[in-house]
């Protein structure tokens, strides 16, 4: 390996190819986030030049790391670039953009200079070849020789790769250099022709390292993936596995037409992984490795973890891996599409993906793949089995809103703990394995801590709506089981209230707590349904007669329906919204269910707590009363107070707060631990009547 520091005309004055692997990534760089600030750059040396000529400034561009190749024609030195193809694209399009203008302008000789750069003459080519010194062997080939071999002026809009990213950075420069060197005529425009074609010569530097035809150039490609607009996970690998593929003497060109399937619009999109965004191509890579290794693998890791697995634990050759990872691929698509659609019945897989998607997680994706592993062999009953078991699991801690941070790691350890086991042996164990979890972070409540926490829960306030929905949708497929009707459409249906929002007006009540009680069950599971499509303002706040009528005319749907058959005209009230709560509950417990003695008991009850207890819960246990005291303990607020409402809220100074957290927020305009900072009339805090209720749980319950 060599580094030599070298201009543009010092790189590409010899006649020679510098070739684009097929299996590089596309051209990506953009207007704004490299094209602008490149020709920025330019010009500022380019002006700063023709102010000072003796400053003779220059400007860096950065590396570029090529690999000697056996030539492709007698006369011909080929490179393979192995990394900076970005920016030695991006150089020749700038080139030939300005080589056009100039030409057009009759600047012949500056024309000529920069042509030298982006083609060999022709005494250097066979009949027929492409003079080219940039070749693209990639997706990007026929954009790049099209826009390259236009004739001035270009029409960049007649191309027929027009819309491709490489024809639009050939057009961009052609504007910007175009309103640069100004009308043809004016006094100045062969002084900026002239400084600009030296610019791009000799006053533009690259560091290039060039590498022998032996020498391993993945390490260097490796080390240098910090630099311009970083590769993705994915293209890390591409890179790897065809050098791979071509160090075992496999077809390369074939392997990447066949049995690379990440090239797509589905593969390359950037899909959200909690707070960050990832190619789905990377997304799926990893999970795959998951599902490989039964260990959990950060987005960050998972080209180092692929290299590790590849060189010293996988037994198969690139060449037979490749097609197993395409046919897997091709699994995971076909389920996300099915996911997808908004009609059509789901197998168990599909639909846990779907549910997934709903309730914005991941992580039960590695055992998926893992299950349809080529050669495992499991009847497709026991796949829905296991992922129903794994799904219920899952839900139910989110029902409960607790942590999802450790999920990863559990799924890891499932797949690595049954990798030998027997698939007739596999839903035990797997049943087994998810029972056994008895820690606040991991553990698979059970039915009477999710019937306590949904009864009174605001679910409506308290999920995010695309979660909330899956779970009616879930309830309502459960009850069209059950008589034979295909699943419901999943079209993001409006969640209706029952009991409106805004129900003051007609369905008025007696007393103050009569109020109360009226407004903390208008959230509540019970009070909340599916249509096909929304009422309007006037019939949805509107009394329950002509709601009820209306939604007679238009319901499809067997959760509404079911209210409509136990009720008349009369009334929906806050005891059908708790016996509705209860059947609603009792479906759920169906479609997401425990083994038969499962109680979700953990060993760590307080930190449990801490997870889950709500001011409504130590209501209901009689510890505390709605129009109960509530006293800041901090010394700067001592005497303050607020009340304790029916529902759990906090009214404080004429406002209502969800949390004594957020009550105290309010009042301290920090953030507070309103556990702490409240306390109750005889003066223990709230975290200590917490820990009371908690205490007096029965064992099985927490």
């Amino acid at each position: 390996m060599e580094t030599f520091k070298r201009t543009p005309l010092q790189l590409f004055n010899l006649p020679q190819n510098f070739v684009i692997p097929l299996f590089q990534r596309p051209y990506v760089w953009k207007e704004h986030e490299q094209w602008e600030p490149l020709w920025n750059d330019i010009r500022r040396v380019t002006e700063l030049r023709i102010v000072e000529p003796h400053t003779n400034a220059t400007h860096f561009l950065g590396a570029v790391v090529i690999q000697a190749h056996e030539a492709q024609s007698k006369k011909l030195t080929t490179w393979s670039v192995i990394d900076g193809q970005q920016r030695l694209t991006t150089l020749q399009l700038l080139a030939d953009a300005a080589c056009a203008l100039l030409a057009e302008a009759r600047q012949t000789k500056l024309a000529g200079r920069l042509e030298r750069l982006t083609h060999n003459a022709d005494d250097f080519i066979e009949d027929g070849e492409n003079p080219l010194k940039v070749r693209h062997l990639n997706k990007d080939r026929d954009a790049f020789n099209e826009v390259m071999a236009a004739e001035p002026p270009v029409d960049h809009s007649d191309l027929v790769a027009a819309d491709s990213q490489i024809v639009k950075a050939h057009a961009y420069f052609s504007t910007v250099v175009e309103q640069w060197l100004g009308n043809t005529e004016s006094s100045d425009y062969t002084v900026k022709a002239k400084e600009l074609t030296s610019v791009l010569l000799e006053g533009l530097q690259l560091v290039s390292i060039e590498l022998e035809a032996a020498e391993n150039s993945q390490e260097i490609f490796e080390t240098l993936n910090a630099r311009g607009t970083p590769l993705t996970a994915a293209d890390l690998v591409r890179n790897f596995v065809f050098q791979r593929l071509e160090t075992e003497g496999s077809d390369t060109a074939k392997a990447y037409r066949e049995d690379w399937p990440f090239e797509t619009k589905f593969w390359m999109k950037d899909v959200s992984v909690g707070r960050n965004f990832v190619s789905r191509s990377s997304l799926f890579l990893n999970q795959w490795l998951v599902a490989r290794t039964g260990e959990e693998v950060s987005p960050q890791s998972t080209f180092n973890r692929f290299k590790s697995y590849v060189e010293h634990e996988s037994s198969q050759k690139m060449a037979d891996l490749l097609p197993i990872i395409k046919q897997q691929a091709q699994q995971y698509e076909s389920w996300t599409e099915a996911a997808n659609r908004p009609g059509g019945s789901l197998s168990a897989t599909e639909m846990a993906v779907y549910r997934m998607q709903a309730g914005g997680v991941e992580v039960l994706k590695p055992l998926l793949i893992w299950l349809h592993e080529p050669g495992r062999n499991l009847t497709p009953a026991s796949v829905d089995e296991i992922v129903k078991v794994a799904e219920s699991w899952v839900v139910r801690r989110q029902l409960l809103r607790l942590t999802g941070s450790d999920l990863g790691r559990i799924v890891a350890d499932a797949i690595a703990a049954n990798s030998a086991t027997s698939p007739e042996d596999l839903l035990p164990r797997f049943t087994g394995h998810f029972a056994r979890l008895n820690v606040t972070s991991t553990y698979w409540p059970g039915d009477e801590e999710l019937r306590q926490t949904l009864a009174t829960e605001a679910a409506y306030s308290r999920y995010p709506r695309g979660r909330l929905r899956m779970v009616l949708e879930a309830i309502e497929d459960h009850y069209r089981a059950e008589t034979g009707q295909p699943q419901i459409e999943r079209k993001g249906y409006p969640i209706e209230h029952l009991l409106p929002r805004s129900w003051k007006e007609h369905w008025p009540v007696e007393s103050p707590d009569d109020a109360e009680a009226r407004q903390a069950h208008v959230h509540r599971l019970g009070n909340l349904t599916l249509l096909t499509t929304s009422l309007n303002s006037k019939v949805t706040n509107g009394p329950w007669a002509a709601k009820r009528s209306a939604l007679q005319d238009h319901n499809t749907i067997t959760i509404t329906g079911r209210v409509l058959k136990r009720t008349d005209a009369q009334g929906w009230d806050e005891a059908l919204i708790d016996e509705r709560t209860t059947a609603l509950i009792d479906a759920v417990l169906q479609v997401w269910p425990v083994p038969a003695g499962h109680y979700g008991k953990v060993v760590d009850p307080q930190t449990k707590a801490g997870d889950w207890v709500e001011l409504k819960h130590l209501i209901e246990a009689g510890l505390v009363s709605s129009g109960d005291k509530l006293l800041a303990t901090h010394r700067d607020f001592k005497g303050k107070e607020a009340i304790l409402n029916a529902d759990g809220s906090i009214e404080l100074d004429g406002k209502r707060f969800a949390s004594p957290s957020a009550a105290g927020r309010a009042l301290r305009k920090l953030s507070t631990n309103g556990w702490y900072f409240w306390a109750v009339a005889d003066g223990r805090r709230l975290m200590d009547v917490r820990t009371e209720f908690q205490n007096s749980m029965p064992a099985d319950q927490v």
